[in-house]
């Protein structure tokens, strides 16, 4: 799948290429072809990476079941990262395949992981809920670190079988 990514991305490349050298194409339109060909570039990578099962920095799910657990503390060179391995819990049910988070390091979730970590290798099953923190209103994109979730780790209940 990757090759046939990076090839048409190629043969994109080669057309635009061919475009600027031999068409009579204003110079506007030129440029424009080359920025349009730039974002591409950009937004065709960061698919690429969703696809080989980079961690995703969007917000965890609702509802979910705590699958693994990798914990990179602060350092003086690096901030430090949470990666969590999650199945999603749509309608009481997990979802077909897992997904990898990558959370920002704090103390806290890095406690509550820890805690969760320790009873999924006891055998119990741990179920997570992350709400947005409260704060205030607006347009979130304009607030770096608005989008913060609180995240809650439990047991997972054990499902309750009809009566015979």
């Amino acid at each position: 799948m990757t090759l046939a990514v990076s090839l048409s991305f190629a043969a994109l490349v080669l057309l635009c290429a061919l475009a600027l050298l031999w068409s009579r194409w204003p110079g506007w339109l030129k440029g424009l072809l080359v920025a349009g060909v730039t974002v591409l570039y950009f937004y065709g990578n960061s698919v690429v990476h969703d696809m080989w099962g980079w961690p995703a920095a969007d917000a965890l799910p609702e509802r979910f079941v705590l699958l693994a657990a990798v914990i990179e503390e602060p350092t003086a060179k690096s901030a430090g990262a949470l990666y969590v391995w999650v199945n999603a819990l749509d309608n009481g049910k997990p979802s077909a395949q897992p997904r990898a988070y990558q959370l920002p390091y704090t103390k806290d979730l890095h406690s509550l992981l820890n805690e969760g970590l320790k009873k999924v290798r006891q055998g119990v099953s741990q179920m997570g809920t992350a709400q947005p923190k409260a704060g205030r209103k607006g347009v979130s994109w304009l607030r770096p670190g608005s989008d913060e979730q609180e995240v809650k780790i439990r047991d997972l209940p054990s499902p309750q079988l009809p009566e015979k």
